[in-house]
């Protein structure tokens, strides 16, 4: 029994010393100096500063309002999400669409309840807005 006790003993502190051992590590000099380094960088008048080259998105024109759709608003209007109407839900879209597709498109382009300006689309073009109210009127008739 004794015999046992001792093997628990030294099997405890060997995994102590180790775990003490690997946890340590975060305490050496060049792990202590990587996280206090900063993360940025001042410049003053004058100074060389370096300039990000924003990248150039190759576009193949005008999308669909059908792609705009399946992109960009399926994710409330495909759902309902916050009191969004769903795409087909003649019910739903029936006062919608007898205001007018100019009050639509002035909705879609400046939003309206908890729809932001261009839903989730700030990259579309009004043209590309005005597509998509059509291809949704179209399919919630």
């Amino acid at each position: 029994m004794f015999a046992s006790n001792k093997l628990k003993i030294s099997l405890i502190s060997a995994v102590f010393v180790f775990s003490c051992g690997v946890s340590a590590d975060h305490l050496s000099g060049h792990s202590v100096e990587k996280r206090i380094a900063p993360t940025g960088s001042i410049y003053k008048n004058g100074d060389d500063v370096p300039v990000a080259i924003a990248s150039v998105v190759e576009t193949s024109g005008p999308r669909s309002g059908e792609d705009v759709y399946n992109s960009k608003c399926v994710a409330c209007h495909g759902t309902g999400v916050a009191g969004a109407p769903k795409l087909g839900d003649v019910a739903s879209w029936a006062s919608r669409i007898v205001a007018g597709e100019e009050s639509l498109l002035n909705n879609a382009i400046n939003g309206i309840n908890a729809m932001p300006p261009k839903g989730t689309c700030a990259d579309c073009t009004n043209d590309e807005i005005a597509e998509t109210v059509k291809y949704m009127v179209a399919n919630s008739q």
